[in-house]
């Protein structure tokens, strides 16, 4: 009897390792991923650009006043250029800023230039955009822009009130590059932010996140996050008198949710819980409109990632994947898409 119950033991322990085996060798095969995590269509948030309407004055700005250095410029032009663009006829200027680890690239347009950004534009608006500049002191970095006088848009730097867990201590403030784009400063008190900017002793060491206002988080996570493949980083619901200074809107409510790529710098989803009254994003929006910005990401596979988009119905301003093969010191394919909102997304090769 006990021999049977030993057999019959053994014989259920030799199935379970058979079954075990057939498992992971059908796993290798490919015909099963036990809890596999899909491959993001994006690996990294490579830069951040804008269209301006002077290089000179723009790139005098950007690295006299913020310290920003010039790594590289170029002038673009072609059939190629133009169907990345949407914008035929295009002679245009790139220059390359780097500070600390991230980068921005500026690009003014020589010919077909396009229209300012509006004067009645308010941080509710949808086609807001900006770049987080990460300050060791505030009050010396607001002292600096006062020296240069430069243009608020907030009415001065705001300490976030410390019942906000998640934001509560950040110190901040909105203001104006020569075009009119919204810049901030900010300062990350200890434990909030990347540890980096613990550490940092430049009075700018770096770019913490790009912002964009959108109309619906849910919408905008299925494309940054479901599409794309961004991981949720943090978030926080900030309101009162602080909020409102800071984005110079009364009564401002917002629903804040940052995303992060493996690499570079976050992606921050501004809603408007209220007021609701921000302006859509103009559907007749160009590459060479100033108030175009766009967040460029990195793709392993780019075929594969275009193949996302167009499941996703997101409208691109490219013809397709466009091979810039042209420019052999930026030799690469890319293509612009645009998000739920109207923000302009560049995807292009890993390098």
């Amino acid at each position: 009897m006990k021999t049977r119950q030993v057999r019959s033991a053994e014989c259920g322990v030799w199935s379970a390792l058979l079954l075990l085996a057939l498992f992971v060798q059908a796993a290798r095969a490919g015909e099963v991923e036990p809890d596999a995590k899909p491959q993001a269509a994006v690996a990294a948030v490579s830069h951040v650009g804008f269209t301006v309407s002077d290089m000179d004055r723009s790139v005098a700005f950007f690295t006299k006043v913020l310290e920003f250095e010039k790594v590289s410029e170029r002038e673009v032009h072609g059939d190629a250029y133009e169907r990345l663009t949407g914008v035929f006829g295009m002679r245009a200027r790139i220059v390359r800023l780097r500070l600390g680890d991230e980068q921005i690239e500026l690009t003014e347009y020589l010919t077909s230039g396009g229209r300012p950004i509006p004067p009645d534009s308010r941080s509710n608006d949808r086609w807001f955009q900006h770049i987080a500049i990460v300050t060791t002191d505030m009050e010396k970095a607001y002292a600096r822009l006062r020296e240069h006088k430069v243009k608020h848009a907030s009415t001065g730097p705001q300490r976030l009130p410390d019942w906000n867990p998640n934001a509560g201590g950040i110190e901040a403030f909105y203001f104006h590059d020569p075009d009119g784009h919204v810049l901030e400063i900010s300062q990350f008190p200890r434990g909030k932010g990347d540890a980096r900017w613990a550490k940092a002793t430049a009075l700018f060491p770096g770019i913490d996140h790009t912002a964009i206002v959108v109309a619906d988080t849910d919408a905008s996570l299925k494309f940054y996050r479901d599409t794309l493949g961004l991981t949720i980083a943090g978030g926080s619901e900030n309101h009162g008198i602080e909020q409102e200074r800071l984005n110079n809107v009364f009564g401002a409510r917002l629903r804040i949710i940052t995303l992060k790529a493996e690499r570079g710098m976050g992606v921050e989803l501004l809603e408007y819980l209220a007021p609701t009254t921000g302006k859509p994003f103009p559907k007749d929006t160009k590459s060479s409109d100033l108030w175009h910005w766009q967040v460029v990401m990195t793709s392993p596979d780019l075929d594969r990632t275009a193949a996302r988009l167009r499941a996703a119905k997101a409208p691109f301003v490219s013809t397709g994947i466009i091979s810039l093969t042209a420019d052999r010191e930026h030799r690469k394919a890319a293509s612009l898409v645009r998000d739920p909102d109207g923000h302009a997304v560049q995807i292009e090769l890993n390098d």
